[in-house]
């Protein structure tokens, strides 16, 4: 600005009052909307509509997030073709692009989490009778039967245990095919059926105490098939899966209950197991391990082994016997983990 412009502005007169009529406006901003553009193709209003319809199913329906993904994906292909054919725009091809292969990978994913889980023919009616009624996924019991376990076979006669001779620190069984018998000195107790634990007593009995041995002898009645865990690798396996890990608590409690039916009835057959499989649980009574030893500490004599099998033994000598209980298995508490 020169002196001159200086001094006119200067000299302006106070009461001087521009003429704001034919002033000259600004420049008009060109993003303000004058006139709206034609209407972009039906392909754009389709895609639109697949990214409405997917934000809006409700999460209650199942496979709900495969329908978004699904939708997402359809309406990110849509987009792309509306960008390249009709548009000519480059970024928006290229955004749906990325959008286009994030929603696809994710459907897959979960398509692949949701694929039928095919459960081999040998554990089909071990999972629908002891885990599918507990909502055990089929995914998980395939781990559980997949991982640090084998099926192991015994011929008519062969023996699973000896008394006072195997360890019951080895393993953990379920019996699969055929049947077992449980005795004691030569004396049967009870017989163990598909679908149930073998060494469950001395699963839960010694989960705290090591190096101890069966009390009983179990022989195979038929020709049995059963499932054979590593019991140290079951047991790292449950602690990092405690749902799993509740799972079998309750089941190994159940089949302790089932066993004291048996006890209670050496006659049941495997019909009337099956009933009693259903019945509520006997939280009250001893445990089988309890019954063991009472029976092997009150049986040196023939008379007190037959008074034990035929039920006639009294209240007061079981409780004699409890003390003893608790000192050789170090479980005073076992009765009550079993679950009603």
């Amino acid at each position: 600005m020169n002196t001159t412009e200086i001094l006119s502005f200067t000299m302006t007169p106070l009461g001087f009052i521009p003429d704001l009529k034919n002033a000259t406006l600004p420049p008009v901003n060109e993003t303000a909307c004058e006139n709206w553009k034609e209407i972009h193709h039906l392909v754009f209003h389709v895609a639109n509509i697949c990214f409405a319809i997917g934000l809006v199913i409700p999460t209650t329906l199942n496979f709900h997030m495969i329908f978004l993904r699904g939708l997402l994906t359809i309406g990110c292909v849509l987009f792309i073709v509306w960008a390249t054919f009709y548009r000519c725009a480059m970024d928006i091809m290229i955004w749906n692009s990325v959008f286009l292969v994030v929603n696809f990978l994710h459907f897959i994913y979960l398509l692949y989490k949701r694929r039928p889980i095919k459960i081999e023919k040998e554990f089909s009616s071990l999972y629908k009778r002891m885990f599918e009624p507990l909502h055990v996924p089929p995914e998980l019991f395939k781990r559980l039967t997949g991982q640090f376990c084998n099926i192991q076979t015994l011929k008519t006669g062969q023996a699973y245990a000896a008394e006072d001779k195997t360890s019951v620190d080895d393993r953990l069984s379920i019996l699969l095919k055929g049947k077992m018998k449980v005795s004691y000195r030569g004396h049967f107790l009870h017989n163990i059926y598909p679908c149930a634990f073998i060494d469950s007593p001395e699963f839960r009995s010694t989960q705290m105490n090591r190096g101890e041995k069966f009390q009983v002898t179990i022989t195979a009645d038929d020709n049995c098939k059963f499932l054979c865990w590593s019991r140290e690798r079951l047991t790292f396996f449950l602690e990092s899966e405690p749902f799993l890990y509740e799972i079998f608590r309750y089941l190994i409690g159940k089949d302790i209950t089932n066993k004291l039916y048996s006890l209670n009835d050496p006659t049941l057959n495997d019909k009337t197991s099956k009933k009693i499989d259903r019945q509520p649980s006997l939280c009250s009574q001893l445990s089988v391990m309890q019954m063991r030893n009472s029976m092997a500490s009150s049986s040196d004599s023939e008379d007190g082994l037959q008074q034990f099998l035929r039920g006639t033994s009294t209240a007061s000598s079981l409780r004699n016997n409890q003390q003893e209980f608790y000192n050789t298995y170090g479980v005073g508490r076992l009765q009550h983990d079993v679950f009603c």
